[in-house]
């Protein structure tokens, strides 16, 4: 009998192990005004495909172009301003998603902590963001907001240089994640 109950047991774990773990279903909510404003001032409003600081080509508001010529980019270049927001808007919902999937249900973010942290993870990339120290630190229930103010200015290199831009740029995300408000973000979902 123990021997079949273990013949089961070897059988079913492969595909115990195959199937994914559930992630929360959920959307993360729009960053607000005073995050896209701090996105703009730093990304800068670039019309037609150019290479960003170290090369990447960009176009837009930061939008990192996947394919020759930013083919991609559903509007057509030069951008306008109104059309570079919106691909902004577009761009933002994956970091939006990143924060509010990578960070445990039991975190809890007002508008400009979240705002902060999606400008940063927009800058950084989801990946970096998922491996963290900042996302591990709130998830083992750390206070939010010494950990982005401890946390963020690390996150001041590009190509292995510190760039005086990504100072400036954690800093501003450091006092948006600092200004007082009652507009809750996350959690968004549980």
């Amino acid at each position: 009998m123990y021997t079949q109950l273990l013949a089961v047991g070897f059988a079913l774990l492969p595909a115990t192990f195959a199937a994914p773990i559930e992630a929360r279903q959920c959307t993360g909510p729009n960053v607000n005004a005073a995050t896209v404003a701090l996105i703009k001032e730093f990304e800068g409003f670039v019309a037609s495909p150019e290479p960003d600081p170290i090369g990447l080509p960009t176009v837009g508001y930061g939008h990192l172009c996947k394919t020759e010529g930013c083919g991609e980019v559903p509007y057509p270049f030069p951008l306008t301003e109104a059309t570079a927001t919106q691909l902004m808007q577009d761009d933002l919902k994956s970091p939006q998603q990143a924060i509010t999937l990578d960070t445990a249900s039991a975190v809890v973010l007002n508008a400009n902590q979240y705002g902060a942290l999606v400008s940063w993870a927009f800058n950084v990339g989801n990946g970096n963001v998922k491996s963290s120290t900042l996302i591990q630190r709130l998830n083992a229930g750390e206070d939010e907001a010494t950990v982005i103010a401890q946390e963020l200015p690390k996150w001041n290199k590009a190509g292995g240089q510190t760039l005086p831009g990504l100072v400036r740029r954690r800093a501003a995300e450091v006092d948006l994640a600092q200004t007082a408000t009652s507009a809750p973000a996350i959690p968004a979902c549980s």
